[in-house]
């Protein structure tokens, strides 16, 4: 016994660092035909570019125990196509039940499938599904993966910690954006991410320093091995986010994007509805979506999902969602998430300016836990590490979810040209 849990801490700490560290083509419409349905279903490739770099030769490996690497070496990618769609086998997770009656998509013929695998054949794409509303445009997989395997959000996870303090906010769990973080856990009392504002902490703007994006992503490491891990120096999960204790800046002055921050809500949540993240995510919008597969949500050593990342589902349940978002919460007349909280999430308040496409960041702009799309238009995306991506574009209700093991800019050329085809009423 002894010897196996030395074995799981050995894997666990070996994969941490890859873990911590972690189109333009014309596309042309055809009208829905209903006997399309089963040729429009998914496709599957045991393969994709740049397979052997991958792991193609050990069939795309999870990771090997006995593996030791440090970040950003070469030779780690040959674990992520195996990781990502097997990570609820390598660390503890909650699990979230699907629904007993799933809802289903329709299936529609889109004359898009040369220009999808024209995109395919150039990034490392693990899955890639495009919905309009009710209606699954296009669904393909690369690398051996299907639509059964739990993919890997990465920092998407973030965006799902945000859609539960707006449910938790309608319910009056939590009575208000301007609250506080200590107002809700006794642990955060006294410390600079405990009197810092909840709507600050979902702009990413606390103003607390935490090297995320500097020195190698020296504190996200050290959060990794404290609080995941339990490997560190500081014991339990909240002693593990209050270390991070100096203010640099007033809260809600300037965005500086730290994981650190859903993890403090992530337990705001907790103590506000008295129940893991995992189960308030079940009943309040999992389950009432009709996901079809069970979703896993990787715990810290404490017993608290990691907020900030690695959510596992499968590529369609990652649409649902979408199509939830894209309905501004509304799921088929009953609103799930409140319209007007997924409104303000996804709007630059005018004394918010810092926080607008080219002022976050150079092209895109952050909301609650959501990234903002530049353009009049209103769309917004959910984002993590190394090309998981959810599109959405409300207006036209259209929706691209991509797993992947690499990020690429192509991606939002080939959102782009799907907006400017599919994106009207």
């Amino acid at each position: 016994m002894a010897s196996n849990a030395r074995g799981i801490v050995s894997r666990r700490a070996a994969l941490a660092g890859f873990v911590a560290s972690a189109a333009s083509s014309a596309l042309s419409e055809a009208a829905p035909d209903a006997t399309a349905e089963k040729a429009a279903g998914p496709v599957f490739s045991p393969s994709g570019p740049n397979a052997e770099l991958y792991g193609a030769a050990e069939g795309f490996p999870i990771a090997d125990p006995t593996l030791r690497v440090q970040p950003g070496e070469p030779h780690q990618r040959k674990y992520r196509i195996g990781a990502y769609s097997h990570f609820d086998e390598i660390y503890p997770t909650h699990r979230i039940k699907r629904a007993t009656t799933p809802w289903l998509f329709k299936r529609s013929r889109a004359d898009i499938r040369s220009s999808i695998m024209d995109y395919l054949s150039r990034n490392p794409v693990t899955g890639l599904l495009i919905a309009k509303d009710d209606q699954i445009l296009c669904e393909h997989y690369q690398y051996g993966r299907t639509d059964r395997d739990r993919l890997l959000s990465q920092s998407m996870a973030k965006s799902i910690t945000g859609m539960l303090i707006g449910i938790a906010i309608a319910e009056g769990a939590i009575k208000s954006v301007d609250d506080t973080a200590e107002t809700y856990v006794a642990g955060f009392q006294g410390t600079e991410y405990g009197a810092t504002p909840i709507r600050d902490l979902l702009h990413m703007s606390s103003g607390v320093d935490f090297g995320e994006t500097k020195d190698g992503q020296r504190d996200l490491n050290r959060l990794w091995i404290d609080m995941v891990l339990g490997m560190g120096p500081t014991h339990g999960t909240i002693e593990s986010i209050v270390q991070f204790n100096r203010r640099i800046a007033p809260p809600g002055t300037r965005y500086f994007y730290a994981s650190i921050e859903p993890d403090v809500l992530g337990v705001v949540l907790h103590f506000a509805v008295n129940k893991s993240l995992s189960e308030y995510l079940q009943e309040k919008v999992w389950q009432p979506i009709g996901a079809e597969a069970d979703a896993a949500w990787v715990i810290d050593a404490q017993g608290f999902e990691v907020a900030h990342g690695f959510f596992n589902a499968v590529l369609r349940d990652y649409a649902r969602l979408g199509r939830l978002l894209a309905h501004d919460g509304n799921w088929d007349g009953k609103q799930i998430i409140p319209a007007q909280w997924l409104i303000e999430a996804t709007t630059v308040r005018s004394n918010d300016a810092y926080l607008a496409p080219g002022k976050a960041t150079p092209s895109l702009g952050y909301g609650y836990f959501l990234w903002l799309l530049p353009g009049a238009r209103r769309q917004f995306a959910l984002i993590g590490a190394n090309g998981q991506r959810i599109c959405v574009d409300p207006g036209s209700k259209l929706v691209m979810v991509q797993t992947a093991v690499e990020n690429t800019d192509e991606v939002w050329r080939l959102w782009s040209a799907l907006v400017e085809q599919f994106g009207h009423g």
